[in-house]
């Protein structure tokens, strides 16, 4: 069995193709700002695995007279929103000082590592209270059988809702499921109402 690593570079020799050059830090910035104004999302850009498939020739040069044919606004659009949150950057660049930062690393550090470790005792309080009933944390030896809290002395099990996909695990959790799912702003918990 044979392997054969193909270098960027040569990725680029063979397909006859010329990479940009940019300034240190550019392309992170560039890559924060578009993901912030989804500047290249197929709405603005199209979705570029079906267009490549689409494409008919296999030059380089080709492919943008072909696109640009096919797209003709759509470079300059995401130019465009690309470079409005730069411009933001730059914009809160200036208020960021040494104390922003020294909150920045303390929130990061001690809030949000808090918060991410202890959700689980948020979502078995929140459907406590659903129930009016008291909770506690599951017992070292309650978590070696897979169960996260107890409420109304009924054990629990908490789960992301990816779980319910994972079939083939070869965990067997007994106890009823409380489900859940992090969004942007918070978590979604769901649960059947018979689990009490």
């Amino acid at each position: 069995m044979k392997t054969i690593k193909i270098s960027n570079s040569d990725i680029l020799s063979l397909l006859d193709a010329e990479a940009s050059t940019f300034p240190k830090y550019a392309t992170q910035i560039l890559n924060l700002a578009n993901q912030n104004a989804q500047g290249t999302r197929p709405s603005v850009v199209g979705q570029m695995s079906d267009l490549i498939q689409e494409f008919p020739g296999s030059k380089l040069k080709e492919w943008e007279e072909w696109y640009l044919n096919k797209h003709p606004e759509s470079l300059s659009i995401a130019a465009n929103k690309v470079f409005e949150m730069v411009a933001n950057f730059k914009d809160v660049m200036t208020q960021i000082d040494k104390e922003m930062v020294e909150k920045w690393v303390k929130d990061l550090v001690i809030l949000k590592t808090f918060i991410g470790l202890k959700f689980q005792e948020a979502i078995l309080k929140s459907v406590a209270a659903e129930f009016n009933q008291p909770y506690r944390l599951a017992t070292p030896e309650e978590e070696s059988q897979g169960i996260d809290g107890v409420i109304a002395n009924k054990p629990i099990s908490i789960k992301p809702t990816s779980y319910e996909m994972k079939k083939s695990l070869s965990e067997k959790i007994e106890a009823p499921i409380v489900f859940y799912e992090k969004l942007k702003d918070g978590i979604k918990i769901t649960f059947d109402e018979s689990i009490i």
